[in-house]
């Protein structure tokens, strides 16, 4: 390895990061910085020199990461500054989203406020003692220059050290404190009730969502309110959701031609997204909008589900069957550059009289929505809407419509496309799986079902270390990280959403492994619960707890709701206990905040002795054993479990008892609260029941 500094190198060489395999680590190879990777040799670099660490943290697809690497990494003056001052580390928050958790807790308690770029000036021994996200190169929107800062911690590092160390020591025990546990306690009996409540106190009545801008889809609080309505029969609920659902797909975050979602919207109307588009978005929106239009019928959350799962396959499949990360907001240095229209554009590639159809209906205007005089596509009015209003039935306007799209999309395809971070994320693709899965069960097309297969079998053949354990990142052919919490976890319930679409039992096989595994290496044996990471790596000053949902649901809550439902199909009380030990450890805060905690509330839902169990009797190539899947899967009832039971084969604990008929047809069992209803040989039988498990009586 290279050890000389990067100014003798000069501004071409590569760094230390050209070792690397992340895209974003990459991005900052020919940095004149002096990056190092995450690792024991720049902390021992530290404290041999006698110098803080500079912990820069970003993801490949960040607008404002591109922006300060140009205007400061990239600067050899101030690169030189950087490595006179510092110890710099460069840090991609999705192959290591620990790092990056200790480092934003501090920044959100030192500043009020976090995001990325996120920069963290540390002792030798990781502990921080001033952190920020973006800086400017000179002062400017408020904010001091990096090279003021960097002067800054010099002079502190160099005449006030015994303060900073001490305001470090401080910083680190009150974020210890703050990842320890909870006072135990049971969930509130009315927690659906209270959640539905607590969501109307922030919900935006006219766009949609929570609270004001920006806006982030809120996709666990929908998944939540799904089930509160299914529960309690609550319209509140309901109507928050499909409010939101709406908004969300008639906005600008969602791509009105390829389909799929940006990762926020900038404003409080989902008009002009923040565009870079991430896989774990696509990955949790889908079975919302698909479990909604279960709900409601409504055909425009089918189309965004269907939409959405083609643009994955098409888009971020990699050849060998996982799913890339991130498509960047950033095209020819410009934020949104791919994805904008002017009248003039479409005009070029419609004609006239669909172009100003097509105008209308996406709002492309002359003076535009977004920079530049263009316009991010939206839709103010409905499609019923607008064809009424332009003489025609919507079936006809959406076909044409559709002829318009297929134009536009393919002219698109030859602009310069953005980055594609081609990461492989062992979490991230749990998480694609189970849309996948989804997607089979209510659309009833295999293609997704075959694309959430090969993903499995990819990861549990490419990413397994030799212990049997998981790897985080697959890129450029190579298998690396160890995985943490939130891997084990998504793909463990990634394995059960296959066992229970395919009714395979090796994917039950293959889960209940991983979860005992996820127990093993996680589980907090004391206090209940799961630590992020297991442990191994020195490097980390903490070793902490996520139960509140972020950008991605607590990897704690979906481990416990992976175990609740292997402990119900199995009667595995290890298992069981583990996931209602995580739901205590943190009830005395959901109590006070359920939506903030809608993943670990819907893990408790998995745990309920009213949880519906639904067994199927009968080979699972046979027609009517598909079609009695297909009723139990089309029926809006949001938290279940599903097993199969074939002829000849030992039952699992679940369908002990349940037998097949005589003659090998198929028969299905729906069982709740310790009882059993009446056996029965017909879809439309199966529906009959599992439509009489919702309740019929609001309670809010």
């Amino acid at each position: 390895m290279d050890n000389s500094s990067a100014s003798e190198r000069g501004p071409c060489t590569a760094n230390r990061l050209i070792h690397e395999t992340s895209p974003y680590l990459l991005q900052h190879a020919h940095n004149p910085v002096d990056w190092h990777p995450w690792g024991a040799e720049a902390f021992e670099k530290a404290r041999r020199e006698d110098k803080p660490l500079l912990i820069s943290i970003g993801y490949s697809a960040c607008h404002w990461c591109h922006v300060m690497e140009r205007e400061s990494f990239e600067n050899p003056q101030m690169a030189a500054l950087i490595n006179e001052t510092v110890v710099p580390v460069k840090v991609d928050r999705e192959e290591r989203p620990d790092v990056d958790a200790i480092y934003m807790n501090a920044c959100q308690a030192m500043t009020g406020q976090g995001g990325w770029p996120l920069n963290a000036f540390v002792t030798p021994e990781g502990k921080p003692f001033f952190v920020g996200t973006y800086f400017p190169p000179d002062d400017r929107y408020g904010r001091a220059s990096f090279a003021t800062v960097l002067q800054r911690v010099r002079e502190v590092w160099t005449e006030d050290r015994e303060h900073l160390t001490e305001q470090a020591e401080k910083l680190h025990k009150d974020l210890a404190r703050g990842t320890g546990g909870d006072r135990q306690e049971a969930l509130s009996p009315e927690i659906l009730t209270d959640a539905v409540g607590e969501a109307a106190q922030h919900f935006d009545v006219r766009h949609g969502g929570f609270g004001s801008a920006p806006k982030f889809p809120p996709d666990q609080r929908l998944a939540l309110l799904l089930v509160a309505h299914h529960a309690t029969g609550s319209e509140p609920a309901l109507q928050m959701v499909t409010r939101t659902l709406e908004e969300m797909a008639w906005g600008g975050m969602y791509d009105q031609l390829a389909g799929g979602f940006a990762r926020y919207s900038v404003d409080a109307r989902w008009l002009i997204p923040h565009f870079e588009k991430m896989l774990y978005n696509q990955a949790l929106l889908v079975p919302v909008y698909l479990d909604a239009f279960l709900a409601t019928r409504n055909p425009l959350f089918r189309a965004v589900g269907k939409e959405t799962l083609d643009w994955v396959l098409r888009d971020l499949r990699s050849p060998e069957g996982g799913f890339f990360a991130a498509y960047d907001a950033d095209s020819e240095g410009e934020e949104g550059k791919y994805y904008v229209w002017t009248p003039t554009e479409v005009h070029e590639i419609l004609g006239e009289e669909d172009g100003t159809l097509f105008c209308e209906y996406y709002d492309v205007t002359p003076d535009g929505n977004f920079e530049h005089g263009t316009s991010v596509l939206n839709m103010p009015v409905s499609a019923q809407e607008f064809a009424e209003a332009h003489g025609m039935v919507r079936a006809e306007w959406l076909l044409r419509l559709e002829e318009m799209r297929q134009k536009m999309l393919h002219e698109r395809a030859k602009r310069i496309a953005p980055g594609l971070d081609d990461k492989i994320i062992t979490g991230w693709n749990g998480l694609m799986i189970s849309a996948f899965a989804r997607g089979m069960q209510v659309l009833g097309d295999k293609r997704f079902v075959d694309a959430g297969v090969a993903a499995a079998e990819f990861i549990l053949k490419r990413l397994r270390d030799d212990r049997g354990g998981l790897l985080r990142i697959f890129c450029k052919g190579q298998a690396r990280v160890a995985g943490m919490l939130e891997d084990y976890a998504y793909f463990t319930a990634a394995l059960v959403d296959l066992y229970e679409t395919t009714l395979d039992p090796k994917w039950l096989k293959e889960a209940r492994q991983l979860a005992a595994e996820m127990w093993l290496r996680f589980g907090d044996m004391e206090s209940g619960g799961f630590f992020t990471t297991d442990g191994a790596d020195v490097t980390l000053i903490s070793r902490g707890k996520e139960t509140h949902d972020g950008a991605l649901p607590a990897a704690s809550s979906v481990a416990a709701q992976a175990c609740f439902r292997l402990a119900s199909l199995l009667a595995d009380e290890e298992l069981r206990n583990a996931a209602e030990g995580t739901v205590k450890a943190s009830g005395a805060r959901v109590n006070m905040m359920p939506s903030v905690f809608a993943s670990l509330v819907l893990a408790s839902r998995y745990g309920a002795a009213a949880l519906p169990q639904i067994v199927i009797t009968g080979e699972p190539t046979r027609d009517d054993t598909r079609a009695m899947v297909d009723a139990a899967w089309r029926t809006f009832l949001p938290v279940r479990v599903i097993a199969g039971v074939r002829p000849g084969e030992d039952a699992l604990p679940v369908g002990r008892g349940k037998e097949p008929a005589a003659d090998g047809s198929a028969r299905a069992y729906v069982c709740a609260n310790y009882a059993c209803q009446a056996p029965v040989d017909s879809p439309e039988a199966l529906t009959e029941q599992l439509q009489a498990m919702q309740t019929q009586t609001p309670r809010d």
